[in-house]
């Protein structure tokens, strides 16, 4: 037994770390092709970069885990079954649990180890990526002279270079607007040639230009000249100094995404989830308070009538029949204008408090989902290896043809279902726990299933096997025809 554990362990190890690397480097590369526009022309040092990437890449484990875990399963098992060494294995008795029983051990141990990096390493990831992606999608992009083209990105300037020296700091014919006035071009420098350098650590940029001129339009006297005025200077040289202190990237405080649902522990997501329930309570409770001064309840007591008591009891006063009773006929259009104008009233109120107890609900739901996860992270592993060893033992093919093509069915089937419950969750539609869970829900039966046909050894996905089950039923209903012999 030791040594079929220990065959099998083996077996396992090796394809799921290449299986889970494999599925690690598309997911990055997934990553940097949708972010690919935010990164690109920026300016960014190596190691921003790498940073992101390792962010990202921890962010990744969630789903990337999961994979690996089904497709390794279904590549150990169908390379025992196709070199059959399962065979040899049931020949010796012991069965397929038996053998699978290290396996169980390990794919637990690591399924907890998920549950804990969900719980204490993915927050802190999601914070740190979280945080970089967003002073990188903020950040601007390099400051670049290109010839012919106008340059915007200095605010209040736009700059253009006919032509630029091989050595790209020379330029000709250089073109500058000062946009800085509500006005518009209120400045306007021309040069035919120019030197561009950086001081202060790159904080600076500088235009050394020679031989140009400089258009100003001011405005005149309102008093005595109210027209504008136009000045021309020329220079032999002079200097154009530019900030460039905003195209450095500047790090934003990371405890303004403490609070985001993706980067809480189980017990930060327990204490926000409380605090957002009290405080919906406290508003749903507060809204008759605030209603109960607008309503007004008028009675009026019932004629007497002979030979019935002095004393009569009070009755609410029907509108339409009895407010000509305690309303003057001069004050009643004011009162219907007043009542009106306090049913608009409340109207507005219930309708903003309605949107505040929509959106502590949203919170509410958005917590529990996030708490749920840390969860259906481990099970989904156990989940799917329960689905991949069985279906692997019974396709009996290894490598990466058939094994692959099975677990991207399996954990499409597992995606698209956890996500239509997720998407329901946060929109309300379903309760939170059961959006989350609903995909492990309807999968465990499936790994069961398959874990009982696996035992039996049977032959499932065996196409000639369907083959003869096809054949057999044409025979036996071309022999039921009438006129030929049975």
């Amino acid at each position: 037994m030791k040594k079929v554990h220990l065959l099998i362990i083996q077996a396992f190890i090796r394809p799921f770390i290449v299986t889970f690397f494999i599925v690690m480097f598309v997911l990055l590369m997934l990553f940097l092709f949708k972010y690919i526009d935010d990164l690109i022309g920026k300016g960014f040092e190596w190691y921003v970069i790498l940073q992101l990437l390792w962010y990202a890449s921890a962010t990744n484990v969630a789903m990337a885990l999961p994979l690996a875990m089904l497709l390794s399963s279904i590549m150990t098992f169908g390379n025992l079954g196709e070199n059959y060494e399962l065979v040899a294995i049931k020949s010796a008795g012991i069965s397929l649990q038996k053998a699978m029983m290290p396996l169980v051990i390990l794919v637990s141990i690591l399924s907890v180890g998920a549950f804990m990096f969900s719980d204490y390493m993915l927050p802190v990831a999601n914070l740190k990526m979280g945080s970089l992606l967003y002073d990188v999608r903020n950040q601007k992009a390099a400051f670049l002279i290109e010839e012919g083209i106008f340059n915007n990105s200095i605010q209040g300037y736009s700059i253009r270079v006919q032509k630029k020296d091989p050595d790209g700091r020379t330029l000709h014919n250089v073109l500058i607007y000062d946009q800085q006035s509500s006005n518009g071009n209120i400045s306007t420098i021309m040069a035919k040639e120019g030197l561009m350098y950086k001081i202060d650590n790159d904080q600076t940029l500088v235009l050394l230009l020679k031989d140009g001129v400089r258009y100003e339009e001011t405005q005149g006297d309102k008093g005595y000249n109210p027209r504008q005025r136009f000045r021309r200077f020329r220079f032999k040289q002079t200097e154009q100094k530019f900030d460039l202190s905003g195209f450095k990237m500047q790090r934003t405080d990371e405890n303004l995404f403490k609070t985001n649902y993706a980067m809480l522990n189980l017990r930060q997501l327990k204490y926000y989830r409380d605090s957002a329930m009290t405080q919906a309570d406290s508003a749903t409770k507060a809204i008759m308070d605030y209603l109960a001064p607008s309503y007004r309840i008028y009675a009026y007591r019932v004629p007497a009538v002979p030979g019935a008591p002095k004393v009569q009891p009070k009755k609410i006063l029907n509108y339409k029949n009895r407010i000509s009773e305690i309303i003057p006929e001069k004050d009643k259009t004011s009162a219907i204008s007043y009542a009106v104008s306090e049913a608009r009233s409340i109207t507005e109120t219930l309708s903003s408090r309605s949107e505040e107890y929509k959106l502590y609900q949203k919170s509410i739901r958005r917590y529990i989902i996030e708490y749920n996860r840390k969860f259906t992270l481990s099970v989904s592993c156990l989940i799917l290896f329960s689905i991949g060893a069985p279906l692997g033992a019974i396709i009996r093919k290894g490598g990466l043809g058939l094994p692959v093509v099975m677990s991207i069915i399996f954990f499409l089937i597992y995606h698209i279902i956890s996500t239509i419950g997720e998407k329901s969750a946060k929109e309300g539609t379903v309760s939170p726990v059961a959006g989350m869970w609903i995909a492990i829900v309807v999968l465990a039966p499936l790994g069961a299933f398959l874990t009982y046909k696996a035992t039996s050894d049977s032959a499932l996905f065996d196409i000639d096997y369907y083959k003869q089950m096809l054949q057999k039923f044409i025979g036996r209903f071309i022999k039921k025809k009438p006129g030929l012999p049975k």
